[in-house]
């Protein structure tokens, strides 16, 4: 399937180092939760898996970052992650964060599927 995006939200609802927006995606035959913020400027998304054991990495819901803003937390592990990349930079990880490919325009954040994550069909 051909890569296209799928409207995710507005722009204004992605506050630099606040509350993430959630969503599904289908990867590998899975619906998977992701979440989508705003650092440095730019918009970023991941699966929220982390890298360590695969749970869902947020504290309370849409809640990813640490109290100074500038790094991604796991709750259950404590592994940390950069918010532009994803990369670990501390803690129990085993590589990064899962990237999901994002594009704002016109006051909309949108994802983009590629041939492992697909939205999901109702």
């Amino acid at each position: 399937m051909d890569a296209r995006p799928i409207p995710l939200c507005n722009s204004a609802d992605l506050v630099e180092g606040g509350l993430a927006v959630p969503f599904d995606v289908v990867c590998g035959g899975q619906t998977c939760r992701a979440f989508a913020i705003r650092f440095q400027g730019r918009v970023h998304a991941y699966l929220n898996r982390c890298r360590h054991v695969a749970m869902e990495m947020d504290y309370q819901p849409g809640r990813f970052f640490d109290d100074s803003g500038q790094w991604l937390l796991c709750a259950t592990h404590g592994a940390v992650y950069q918010p532009d990349t994803g990369a670990c930079a501390g803690g129990p990880c085993r590589g990064g964060l899962i990237r999901i490919e994002l594009s704002e325009r016109d006051g909309v954040v949108h994802w983009h599927t590629d041939h492992n994550l697909q939205p999901v069909e109702f």
